[in-house]
């Protein structure tokens, strides 16, 4: 746990130092769990949002894109459920007076369970080797299945809790498996209380005619109240999704991990309509789309697993998480949804209004059902960030601290270097700026010696290097510095804008999934 904290804490400290993401309002002293995404951030957060924007609806001829606003009528919150249904389970400790969601106490403790496991099966891994099957170990070693086990019962039992609002349950769950608060120790703990996550606002100019509203918790329902304008206006046959990316708000009371848990956060979501019955079939092949859209950006397949949902909102038939080993461990990244027709239908009961697709193929109105691909763009940044911050120790004993992000997602793609700032050097390092500029995001840089200038660069995970020097003046050739393996290439500066696209573009990425 010390190595996790020490990695999540540099992690944090790199963010800041190199420009990617800063406390918000920092010279007031911060606002807690609200953070601004700086030079470096902002750009690193525009290519995520892009890369799946691309796959997502310039690759799908059925998807449809929409940008809805953050304000919306009242009752659109009292139809989603969000209004009597859209609380978080809290309990307080006494001692330390922090406070705590009950069901993400609980299951901390079974992920220690799973992580207990997992290190039995690593031992027997190491010891059979090739011979080593990991299933037959799984449901036969005796210490193994305890784990498992344990785990799977409490989980059980707190989604049962949870679904009936047994609060007193889920409190006396905490109270047996002894879990301690993470600041003190204690183990004085409050009853649960359930909390509404939804800010307040008004939207008026008096006190007196001021109509309530609230600052959406999500961004899906926008989506839904705006399904037969898109379906008619875009002449869209089922099955066909809309997807939009944008702010969400959540009064979280918990708020941590940086920006994993954020009271104001982006969400990138798409609302796939099927027909009825045929809803499961397109579950099943979001989810395998979508782990493959992650594992194309080669993170590493090992630090991405499926988690099914033991209790699913009132709105699932069926739901599932794909999770990232984040530096606290494996945590949701990317929720897929089969939402049913609740959304359609209470919008239809709530509006008065008819939410029904008309299928010509079949000659009658249906309510769609509704699959469901969400992932929240500030978790997907700091999966990408901390995974690919790395220190490294080099051949000649020396470190560096590189940011190997997939090139794809890099904020700037090269760094353009002259040798020395006089004989002309920096004139066509200018040059080649000027040119490769239209095509990427590129950077000039002449302070300090070329190797401090390339450690950096490296760790700012800028993926080239291209230093010009006295012999760029006599053949039109320079150097171009690999950020990964730190290889140097000696090529023609006619080339560089086709060597860096090849490695850069999103048409040679998305075409690994």
């Amino acid at each position: 746990m010390a190595k996790q904290d020490d990695i999540f804490k540099n992690v944090i400290s790199h963010a800041k130092e190199y420009g990617f993401i800063f406390p918000s309002s920092e010279i007031y002293d911060g606002l807690s769990a609200v953070y601004d995404y700086a030079q470096n951030g902002v750009e690193l957060k525009k290519n995520i949002r892009e890369y799946w924007w691309q796959s997502m609806v310039q690759m799908h001829e059925n998807i449809v894109g929409l940008d809805a606003a953050i304000l919306m009528h009242p009752t659109t919150w009292k139809a989603s459920g969000h209004v009597d249904a859209f609380n978080d389970p809290l309990i307080d400790n006494k001692d330390s007076k922090k406070r705590y969601r009950a069901d993400v106490l609980i299951e901390d403790y079974a992920e220690k369970l799973n992580q207990k496991a997992e290190k039995e099966i690593e031992k027997a891994r190491a010891r059979f080797g090739e011979a080593f099957d990991e299933e037959q170990y799984k449901s036969t070693n005796p210490r193994v299945m305890e784990y498992l086990s344990r785990k799977k019962e409490i989980l059980e039992r707190m989604a049962r809790s949870l679904e009936t609002e047994n609060l007193a349950d889920v409190k006396a769950l905490i109270e047996e498996l002894e879990i301690a608060c993470p600041d003190s120790g204690s183990k004085n703990w409050t009853d649960v209380k359930q909390f509404n996550l939804m800010f307040g606002t008004k939207l008026g100019a008096s006190a007196e005619s001021a109509m309530d509203l609230y600052l959406r918790p999500e961004t899906a329902q926008g989506i839904f109240v705006n399904f037969l304008n898109v379906q008619k206006t875009g002449r869209m046959k089922i099955p066909f999704g809309i997807a939009q990316t944008g702010k969400a708000f959540r009064n979280e009371i918990v708020a941590r991990q940086f920006i994993f848990r954020m009271r104001e956060f982006e969400q990138m979501e798409m609302q796939f309509f099927v027909k009825p019955g045929e809803e499961m079939k397109w579950y099943e092949y979001w989810k395998e789309t979508r782990l493959k859209w992650h594992q194309s950006l080669g993170l590493g397949k090992e630090n991405y697993r499926f988690h099914d949902h033991e209790k699913l909102a009132h709105y699932a038939n069926a739901a599932a998480d794909i999770e990232f080993n984040f530096p606290f461990g494996f945590k949701e990244l990317e929720g897929i949804h089969s939402r049913t027709d609740f959304d359609l239908k209470a919008h239809e009961e709530f509006s008065g209004k008819k939410l029904q697709y008309f299928d010509t193929e079949e000659n009658k109105n249906y309510t769609p059902y509704v699959v469901e691909t969400s992932v929240g763009l500030d978790r997907m940044f700091l999966a990408v960030f901390s995974k690919s911050l790395q220190e490294e120790t080099l051949e000649d004993g020396s470190t560096r601290t590189v940011l190997r992000l997939p090139s794809v997602l890099a904020p700037t793609k090269a760094a353009v270097l002259p040798l020395v700032k006089k004989d002309g050097l920096p004139e066509v390092a200018r040059k080649i700026i000027d040119d490769l500029k239209w095509d990427f995001n590129v950077a000039y840089d002449e302070k300090d010696a070329v190797g401090r200038r390339y450690r950096r660069q490296d760790a700012l995970g800028t993926p080239f290097c291209i230093t010009v020097d006295h012999q760029t003046l006599e053949d039109k050739t320079v150097t171009i510095r690999h950020r990964d393996s730190m290889q140097q290439d000696r090529v023609e500066i006619a080339k560089l804008r086709d060597i860096i696209s090849n490695e850069v573009s999103m048409r040679n990425w998305l075409m690994k999934m």
